[in-house]
């Protein structure tokens, strides 16, 4: 018993580290991949607005929202809030509202849902998922969130 309470201790010693830096490490990758998605999308709507303001007026329907109001708020989500998490500033209301911009994403189109190929609507379901976990879990070490918690602290 000795023995596997020894071994046990040995293998867990630096789980503290790992889950801190390796879990920093880990939310900055998803930061960025995450956010770069978004933005992405935000800079193609703002290429060719035309077009964008056609995509809402005729295909997205946005619940609640004329669609000249959805274009422009989708956009400014799309080009701001991946920023925010870039620079892991106000990460978690950052990652939140993205989330909800992924679920008007999904919901204003339905068409996502009668393609052949599930692929684009997997991929809004895995940007949830990793938006949820950077909202749950926080942006770690590498942050502007963490340095201005220190300096308050």
């Amino acid at each position: 018993m000795k023995t596997l309470l020894g071994m046990h201790q040995f293998s867990t010693r630096f789980d503290a580290a790992v889950t801190d830096w390796g879990g920093s490490l880990f939310s900055l990758f998803l930061r960025f991949f995450v956010g770069w998605q978004f933005l992405k999308a935000g800079m193609i709507k703002l290429g060719d607005w035309s077009a964008t303001l056609a995509l809402f007026r005729d295909e997205y329907h946005v619940p609640l929202l004329p669609p000249d109001v959805a274009a422009v708020l989708g956009a400014a989500g799309e080009l701001c809030l991946p920023i925010l998490l870039f620079s892991g500033l106000l990460s978690r209301p950052a990652a939140l509202a993205l989330f909800f911009v992924n679920v008007m994403a999904v919901l204003s189109y339905p068409q996502l849902f009668s393609f052949e190929c599930p692929a684009a609507l997997n991929d809004h379901f895995y940007w949830g998922v990793l938006l949820l976990a950077l909202a749950a879990f926080g942006p770690g070490r590498f942050s502007l969130d963490y340095v201005l918690g220190r300096a308050r602290a």
